[in-house]
């Protein structure tokens, strides 16, 4: 029905959308697809009334194709939003909403760095190693749009904080990225979780204050780049 909100993927013809269920739905007359890029606008269009969000799944992660409404709705809010923009005040509320954000930002890159110290916990010969250690992973994992799980709020920042440097670990001084991995149902879980264990019983060697030659130290190795040993 057209008077609903969904979400679904591109149909097999144009015009056509496909729901989770598999079925197959057209377009109603009217309706025109807003493509993405314009969160204010299409947010405002979805929040409107009857719209039909179109996502792709690539891999793991789902794209926005654009949202299917009324036309005359989109264009109604299209106008309304082109006049609020052209007010100097919205502009002000805008870059407020940067400085802001920015904050906001530094804030939890050193929250977030403190974590992944605490997380590393190595003793004090290791402290300086420790200290840089810790500024890569968050220089990697904090930045907006890395797609890391530093950046999800679904879990505790320590919890975010182990997991990312776990992850850093894993491609950084594992051959994980080469290696050949069979395309069975759970075998790349498997994999990390294997490769999770043995960054792990790396880290003990520092949280021990063991000796380790620099240039036998894999986490200088990941941190200037260097293969893996």
């Amino acid at each position: 029905m057209p008077d609903q909100v969904r979400i679904a993927s591109p149909g097999p013809r144009p015009g056509t959308v496909r729901l989770a269920s598999g079925e197959v739905l057209s377009v109603p007359v009217g309706w025109v697809l807003l493509p993405p890029g314009d969160p204010g606008l299409t947010g405002r269009v979805k929040k409107a009334g009857s719209a039909w969000t179109v996502q792709e799944k690539r891999g793991n992660k789902n794209f926005s194709q654009g949202v299917w409404a009324p036309a005359q709705v989109i264009e109604t809010i299209r106008q309304a939003l082109l006049q609020e923009r052209e007010d100097p005040a919205y502009e002000r509320k805008l870059e407020a909403g940067r400085r802001k954000r920015a904050i906001e930002q530094v804030q939890y890159a050193e929250d977030f760095t403190r974590e992944v110290l605490v997380f590393l916990s190595f003793a004090p010969p290791h402290a300086e190693l420790e200290q840089r250690l810790a500024q890569v992973i968050a220089a990697h994992a904090v930045p907006v749009g890395s797609g890391t799980v530093a950046r999800t709020e679904r879990i505790p920042i320590e919890r975010r904080a182990e997991a990312a440097t776990i992850a850093w670990l894993r491609h950084a001084t594992t051959g994980y990225d080469q290696m050949a991995i069979p395309r069975i149902k759970g075998a790349r879980r498997e994999a990390r979780r294997m490769l999770a264990d043995r960054s792990r019983q790396l880290l003990e060697r520092y949280r021990r204050g063991e000796a380790v030659a620099p240039e036998l130290c894999l986490l200088l190795r990941g941190m200037t780049g260097c293969k893996a040993l």
